[in-house]
């Protein structure tokens, strides 16, 4: 009896662990269309709340239908995203078309410094020529690589690139839809899954998901549009370089600041260097010394950090994730470690994941205790 009991389980671990390596294979076969509905996840978590707003709106007492409700959320986001980017290109543009006239001394001395770079090739080479031209050799070089006959081949991949985010735009719209209309229906699909036994567990395990990452997503959006205020504020009241290049520097930093500890040191480079460029190819700033100057962008956005770093962050950590600083912080360093920025990005998100499936199926274990204590009464909480 015993040897029956052991080979049942032995079966039974074997079934588990080849339907696992089928749902692996699964995925990775179809990432693309699990791509697609995991970013109509994330877009459903940020239209939620503004789904349950619009039900508010009510005409002779009755509200929209959700079908209807859900096209406007959809509406309304890619339409706040859309004007967003169409703001900042101009700018850009025209920050980049600024850079461009400063080129009279500038000119000039880069051609003083090829020149002297051809003499040192030449001194150092001799066998190369009187007559050697650097920038003449790269030039060749640089069409011997981009040969005519590849362009027939670069615009079909320009056109496939095009056609697949078409596509991959309309099936997180058509899907995101879907999500936010019915909120339960992800956690429907996963429950869908799973054995009978566990399946109420889990779903109440999706809904405990959907409802931090949605708080997360939601504050991570308000934390960027926060950031982008001040900085647009600071550039344009102190900095005094105009409302506009103000506004599209300040939306960089901004999204740059999705990335953590390391978007926040890249969008401040890029800001006092666009702001350099803006001074002297605009002429527009403060009339002060060029280090004065830049030190003042700098105090302007290191100011912003400050707030978003001890206002900002905690707050959003603390009614999303309510995790401890410190073990956001060790988690961000393993993600950064494994995989880079992109790891960086999807650590919290993925971390939120992993606490609650924690917190409800394995929290007989005590490291699980001790970084999620009275979980239950957590959940009870939210509930309320």
């Amino acid at each position: 009896m015993e040897k029956e009991r052991y080979i049942d389980k032995l079966a039974r671990y074997i079934i588990i662990m080849g339907t696992l390596a089928i749902a692996v294979v699964l995925c990775y076969f179809f990432s693309s269309v699990l791509a697609y509905i995991l970013l109509a996840f994330v877009v459903s978590l940020i239209g939620q709340p503004v789904l349950r707003l619009l039900r508010k709106i009510k005409i002779k007492g009755k509200s929209a239908p959700d079908a209807v409700l859900s096209v406007l959320t959809l509406i309304i986001i890619f339409a706040l995203l859309f004007l967003l980017v169409m703001q900042v290109i101009p700018v850009v543009s025209g920050i980049l078309q600024d850079a461009s006239l400063m080129n009279t001394q500038e000119t000039m001395d880069a051609h003083n410094l090829i020149d002297r770079a051809n003499d040192w090739i030449i001194g150092v080479i001799p066998w190369v020529g009187e007559d050697f031209d650097g920038v003449q050799l790269l030039i060749q070089k640089l069409s011997e690589v981009m040969d005519l006959s590849n362009i027939p081949s670069i615009l079909g991949s320009v056109a496939s690139a095009v056609a697949g985010l078409a596509v991959g735009l309309f099936s997180v719209l058509f899907i995101s839809f879907f999500f936010i209309k019915d909120e339960t229906l992800f956690g429907r699909i996963i429950g869908s899954m799973v054995p009978d036994t566990i399946e109420e567990k889990v779903k109440k395990t999706i809904l405990d998901i959907e409802r931090l990452l949605s708080r997360y997503f939601v504050g991570l959006t308000m934390e960027v549009f926060g950031v982008m205020v001040l900085d647009c504020l600071g550039l344009w009241l102190i900095a005094r370089i105009g409302f506009n290049y103000a506004l599209g520097i300040a939306f960089i930093a901004g999204l740059l600041n999705i990335i953590p500890y390391v978007g926040p040191l890249i969008g401040e480079a890029i800001g006092v260097v666009l702001c350099l460029i803006l001074k002297y190819g605009a002429g527009v700033g403060l009339d002060v010394n060029i280090w004065v100057f830049a030190a003042i962008v700098l105090a302007i956005m290191l100011t912003v950090q400050l707030i978003d770093n001890f206002i900002y962050q905690p707050l959003i950590y603390s009614t999303s994730i309510k995790a401890h600083p410190l073990e956001i912080f060790i988690v961000l360093l393993i993600a950064g470690h494994i995989g880079g920025i992109v790891g960086m990005l999807v650590a919290i998100p993925a971390y939120t994941v992993i606490r609650v499936i924690a917190s409800r199926f394995f929290y007989d274990f005590k490291i699980v205790k001790r970084l999620i204590p009275d979980v239950e009464k957590e959940n009870t909480d939210a509930l309320v």
